[in-house]
């Protein structure tokens, strides 16, 4: 009796951890792809420890994983996207492992993903196969148009500034091969985001974005406005003030020099004149003969008072070495006389 609620007990819980245990997880339930994108669908799976296999207790192992589309249970003969026995499509990478990871990615999605994808695992104990039947619905969307959205909202900048460009689409949230043009020309830049800066005049114009290849995808131009900086619009003004100003300096500098080198040639000509009028007054010499020398002439005999009747004054000047250096030797001396008879 112990040996059978034993055995039930068992089986119990080996179908309670059957029962929890064995799952798979779909994070993301429904994804919308441009077509020729690249795509992820995100998936985790669990999967019982043991299990009974012939009435003995086993370690399950994983040795098989499949993804498939459009087919609830993904067994048999059904069409796989992905096996881990057998070569599949390129396009399709299992990102997985066989512990707990079963992600999928696709890439270049073609029209055919449009599809509900699906993934089974498959044990050493073959009644614990286990298939995740909700799976991921992939729409797949074509010939639609990109669009831009830009970091500085209305596209007009000053320059200096970073721009930061996004090229979206209703499948915005994957990875997108894309190709960037200014005015019709393609630029060397790829991806999803376009960064300018910082930008100058040159920067502006239209741009536009597609998928690689896709040239239906090209999205409405944008249009990117850079306008200079108002400190370059008024750097003309500005010149012209500050060169205003030095000029006015300059000429006030002058101006100054040039009264003050007047006012001390007109002092130093003042004191030249003084010493030159004081020196004159100091070289006039006067030799007048006195009167008692008159008279002692006039009492000498009367044949030579009339040689000596005249009296002699002389005056002698000398001039400033300053003004006159080339008389000097000429005119040092000069003689004025006056006779007077008696």
């Amino acid at each position: 009796m112990a040996v059978w609620d034993e055995k039930v007990l068992w089986s119990f819980m080996v179908l309670l951890a059957g029962t929890v245990a064995q799952n798979v997880s779909y994070p993301v339930r429904s994804v919308c792809a441009m077509e020729g994108s690249t795509v992820t669908l995100p998936c985790t799976f669990t999967y019982k420890e043991f299990a009974e296999k012939n009435g003995r207790k086993v370690s399950m192992q994983i040795v098989r994983v499949v993804w498939c589309k459009n087919h609830e249970i993904c067994q048999g003969i059904t069409p796989s996207v992905y096996d881990s026995e057998k070569p599949s499509d390129q396009r399709y990478r299992y990102l997985g492992d066989k512990k707990g990871n079963c992600t999928l990615q696709i890439r270049d999605v073609k029209k055919g993903d449009n599809a509900t994808f699906r993934f089974r695992m498959e044990t050493n104990v073959a009644d614990q196969n286990f298939t995740g039947k909700n799976g991921v619905n992939v729409t797949v969307n074509y010939g639609s148009k990109m669009k831009i959205n830009s970091s500085s909202g209305a596209g007009e900048m000053r320059g200096g500034e970073t721009v930061t460009l996004r090229c979206t689409s209703v499948c915005s949230s994957h990875q997108l091969a894309i190709t960037w043009s200014k005015d019709g020309l393609t630029l060397p830049d790829s991806g999803p985001v376009l960064q300018i800066g910082p930008v100058t005049a040159r920067d502006s114009g239209n741009y536009t974005c597609a998928v690689k290849n896709k040239p239906n995808t090209r999205c409405v131009p944008y249009t990117v406005q850079v306008k200079e900086a108002e400190a370059d619009g008024n750097l003309p003004l500005i010149v012209g003030v500050v060169s205003g100003v030095l000029l006015a300096v300059i000429t006030l500098i002058l101006v100054f020099f040039i009264i003050k080198r007047r006012r001390v040639a007109a002092e130093d000509q003042s004191d030249v004149g003084g010493e030159t009028e004081e020196k004159h007054r100091d070289y006039i010499s006067s030799n007048i003969i006195p009167p008692a020398e008159l008279e002692e002439v006039y009492d000498r005999p009367q044949t030579s008072r009339a040689v000596e009747d005249v009296s002699y004054a002389a005056v002698q000047f000398k001039q400033n070495k300053q003004k006159r250096q080339v008389q000097e030797a000429e005119d040092s001396i000069i003689y004025s006389s006056v006779a007077t008879r008696g």
